[in-house]
């Protein structure tokens, strides 16, 4: 069947490469249409305490986007005009400050003194502003652009849900040059390791058009998250590349055979997919593998990222030979010399000193376990961002100015009597670290009578059985100090109401830290697993996958623990991704080799002759993968402003890079010593398969076959 696909597909490359260019139609269009989440925290399982306090505020208190407004130096009249006018954004569905309550005409010093620390600090006044909509929806973004309009430089809107504004922006404006110098790096790798100067280009188009068909199809999902969608296209380029790679190599091998250059593309075209077939499902594999994750951003990234390598290795098989056809005469045209070590001198040497890379191999383990544990992450998703943007001013104003760092929303019961809400409301702003209360009953003060509080404000704290209370904090968000405070919060609102939910960007957050601690080893675990198993059945071994998989691993552990020794302090996510990516993307490299090396002990030689020439034949082919991994994600490393996307981009190059030089220096020796462990673990290690025993004929042949001998 696949012969026959093959040939039909290298007979009429042109009418091929038209069906490919016209699916990009519906592609562009799906991606256009893929709504694209900048909210991490909406990514929290739902069934915890702060998803669930969250999901009240949106309904029914319609304050799951609350933003406060700073002016600073300005007279009343100018904030109560701007208040009005706030009012009247599209999507705003209220503005409370002090003309809410008591009206611009009575003088600061004359306020209820806990109205006086909630909207005032010096010469600077706040407005709180809620929104209709989430905070990561589009209109939202739409409203505080619009409340952004009306301000003058003395004002300055803070909160979560401009924080997600400024990095949808951020990304928008960042993206189209992530793919441009992820495209034009790999291009000069390529370049410089292959023999023509059109071949790169030849190979970037395909795998253009599988990352288009990508991002296309991503719209069957509904919705990806700006991590996935400022990676994906890199990381597909860097980790499908291969597959091309080694198609046209196979057809290289083929073409001196054959008269007609379709018919060596058509046998290149079965050997590339038996080939990538396998080798592709470790990477699928890995990917796969951040779906388990509680944190179901790593089911958007590992399910993009499954997919698009499915595509990329369809996009190698059905499309890319007939580009290679189109483009074969200009290819060989335009050749020049490329570069290509002899490699062999540097294998003799590590075959002569294996037992020392042997021996390097375990001592590396030790100290690039301890680093890799004890490596430093962050939370605190505003740290990724460059820290002159208008969010993050803005919420160092609050901090400074309010003593705001962070603020917590409570949600309780409505039928808790007013007494024991003023005990419970004194006793919060006991607890250390809490600097204001926002509550109906903090609202409610002795000079005004409960008739006079205006409707938004009852709105503000109490729908339909629940009240809200807004509780403000001089700790930062991500920090033990909040963490603790959370704790003791908790426990006392809770011994209120058993019922009662704390959320806010602090209670997510806190959230956040436990469930990626645990979603980080249970990924990996999974990753390791399911690629152990993998390898085991490819090579029917039980020796080879753990060799395999710790040597990658080593790698990985030397990757992610050099923030250690450096003192850098990496995005949460970081250690997740690398885990998972790095091992499936190049553990290739050590199948790769091994692979050849079982071929050469097939063919009778002894085995350190066959890992001599397996390991100089699989050099420039995991030197080529590598430097194109490298290139294409140490690009947006480079030029990333956001450190949640620079750092992990950096630790994949770097990972590459890592995981090449393991697999040249170390892997060979690791091989050859233990190759006799491995011959008496796997079968037909040494000796091929037996081909199977044909089928007994029918008796009627049979007989007709002895009849004709007699």
């Amino acid at each position: 069947m696949l012969e026959k696909i093959s040939r039909a597909l290298t007979r009429k490359p042109k009418l091929v490469v038209l069906v490919a260019v016209l699916l990009l139609i519906p592609s562009v269009l799906g991606a256009a249409m893929t709504r694209i989440n900048y909210d991490i925290l909406s990514y929290l399982p739902q069934d915890l305490d702060s998803a669930k306090g969250e999901a009240l505020l949106e309904e029914p208190f319609h304050m799951a986007a609350t933003t406060m407004l700073i002016v600073e130096g300005m007279p009343p009249a100018y904030t109560h005009q701007l208040q009005k006018e706030v009012e009247q954004v599209p999507g705003v569905s209220n503005a409370i400050w002090l003309s809410s309550l008591v009206g611009i005409q009575i003088p600061e010093e004359m306020l209820p003194e806990d109205i006086r620390d909630i909207f005032f600090s010096g010469d600077a006044t706040m407005m709180i502003v809620q929104y209709e909509q989430p905070g990561a929806s589009e209109a939202t973004m739409k409203s505080i652009e619009q409340v952004r309009s009306l301000c003058n430089k003395n004002c300055f809107l803070a909160g979560f849900s401009v924080f997600i504004k400024d990095t949808k922006d951020l990304i928008s404006k960042e993206m189209p040059l992530y793919v441009v110098m992820a495209a034009v790096l790999s291009i000069i790798a390529m370049c410089v390791t292959m023999e023509s100067w059109l071949l790169p280009v030849a190979l970037m188009l395909s795998i253009g058009l599988a990352i288009l068909y990508n991002f296309g199809s991503n719209i069957l999902l509904g919705e990806i998250s700006f991590i996935t969608q400022a990676i994906a296209a890199v990381l597909q380029l860097g980790v499908t590349m291969d597959y091309s790679i080694f198609l046209y190599h196979r057809y290289v091998e083929e073409a001196p055979h054959y008269e007609d250059r379709r018919d060596a593309m058509a046998v290149s075209i079965v050997a590339a997919f038996k080939s990538l077939s396998g080798s592709s499902l470790t990477t699928i594999a890995g990917f796969l593998a951040l779906c388990f994750m509680r944190l179901t951003l790593g089911r958007d990234l590992g399910l993009v990222m499954a997919k698009g390598v499915v595509l990329g290795v369809a996009t190698v098989v059905l499309v890319l030979p007939a580009i290679l056809l189109l483009m074969d005469g200009p290819i060989r045209r335009y050749r020049h010399p490329a570069l290509a070590p002899n490699m062999g001198r540097l294998n003799a040497f590590i075959v002569r000193h294996r037992h020392f890379f042997v021996a390097l191999f375990f001592l590396l383990f030790f100290p690039a376990v301890y680093s890799n544990n004890h490596t430093q992450v962050y939370y605190k998703l505003d740290q990724s961002l460059p820290q002159d943007m208008p969010s993050i001013v803005s919420t160092d104003k609050l901090k400074d100015e309010f003593n705001m760092a962070s603020s917590h929303f409570i949600v309780m019961r409505d039928d808790i009597s007013r007494a024991r809400m003023k005990e419970l409301e004194e006793a919060i702003d006991e607890i250390p670290g809490i600097t204001s209360v926002v509550a109906y009953d903090k609202l409610i003060s002795g000079t005004i009578p409960d008739f006079f509080i205006p409707d938004e404000i009852k709105d503000l704290c109490k729908q339909d059985g629940y009240q809200m209370m807004m509780v403000n904090s001089e700790y930062v968000t991500a920090s033990d100090a909040v963490s603790q405070q959370l704790s003791q919060l908790s426990a006392l609102v809770k011994s209120y109401d058993p019922e009662a939910y704390i959320t806010g960007e602090a209670a997510m957050t806190d959230d956040l830290i436990t469930v990626s601690d645990s979603d980080f080893k249970l990924t990996n675990y999974l990753s390791i697993i399911a690629i152990l198993i993998l390898v085991a059945f490819t090579f029917r071994s039980i020796s080879i996958p753990i060799l395999l998989v710790s040597t990658i691993e080593l790698a990985i552990f030397i990757n992610q623990g050099i923030p250690y020794f450096s003192g850098t302090v990496i995005a949460f996510v970081a250690p997740t991704v690398i885990g998972c990516v790095q091992l499936g993307a190049t553990v290739d490299y050590a199948i790769l080799m091994t692979t050849r090396f079982q071929e050469e002990l097939q063919k009778g030689r002894d085995r350190k002759e066959a890992i001599q020439i397996a390991a100089t034949s699989s050099d420039i082919s995991i030197i080529t993968s590598a430097l194109v991994f490298f290139c294409s994600t140490l690009g947006v490393a480079l030029i990333s402003t956001m450190d949640i996307v620079s750092s992990i981009c950096l630790m994949l190059s770097r990972g590459a890079v890592i995981s090449a030089l393991v697999s040249i220096f170390i892997l060979p020796s690791v091989l050859v010593v233990f190759e006799p462990i491995i011959a008496r673990t796997s079968l037909w290690w040494r000796t091929p398969k037996p081909p199977k025993a044909p089928q007994n004929p029918q008796p009627g042949k049979q007989a007709l076959s002895s009849a004709g001998k007699h």
